[in-house]
């Protein structure tokens, strides 16, 4: 199925405004690095990228079981934003700044204590 191209000059063919979209994958990457996931999202984010705009159907094929957790207008919007490989890199590369940020911290603060 060819990707709809853009309707207007805010949006990327992936539906979301460019404020939309970091908003979200910051979400996701403050989310997953707060609770110390960074290697294992990580990982899993790199196996999945090929296939991602797949997996962002596989969401939406999943709403009825997922519906009652994330909301039916939370499932549309994380499955837009997996829908292209670009969204899933920018996770990866955010994650990583944010766990980058989180050990240079903790080696100051470990630092301080001794």
């Amino acid at each position: 199925m060819p990707r709809v191209p853009a309707t207007n000059e805010h949006e990327t063919e992936d539906g979301l405004t460019p404020d939309e979209r970091e908003q979200m994958i910051e979400e996701v990457a403050q989310k997953i690095v707060n609770r110390g996931m960074e290697t294992p999202a990580i990982m899993f984010l790199e196996m999945h990228k090929p296939v991602a705009f797949l997996a962002s159907q596989t969401m939406l094929v999943a709403s009825p079981v997922l519906a009652p957790v994330f909301g039916v207008e939370g499932i549309e919007r994380y499955s837009r934003l997996f829908s292209t490989q670009e969204n899933v890199e920018r996770l990866i590369e955010r994650i990583e700044e944010l766990a980058l940020q989180k050990d240079v911290e903790r080696r100051k603060r470990k630092k301080s204590e001794q």
